[in-house]
């Protein structure tokens, strides 16, 4: 399984960054891996467009340039996990 090289801060509802809220994507040659730590979130990706329910049990995966935002439902906690390789589940 793939070590991230790095981590953004534990998120909750109300300290989410906007940029996140909006369309945004990975830089080229870097995954992601959406965890939530605690509640749910809505992760829409746009290019296909699907949405996936995020949860504890339920990561998010994102492929390099993959256009996508994210909305909480209710209070949680959610960090994003950077990767130079494809992540594991």
């Amino acid at each position: 399984m793939a070590t991230p090289y790095r981590s953004t801060p534990v998120f909750d509802e109300t300290t989410l960054p906007a940029a996140l809220r909006a369309r945004h994507s990975t830089k080229a040659g870097t995954w992601g891996m959406i965890r939530v730590i605690e509640g749910q979130v809505q992760l829409t990706y746009l290019e296909p467009f699907s949405t996936l329910l995020l949860t504890p049990d339920r990561a998010g995966p994102l492929a390099p340039g993959q256009p996508h935002f994210v909305e909480p439902v209710g209070p949680m906690r959610l960090r994003v996990d950077f990767y130079d390789e494809p992540p594991g589940g």
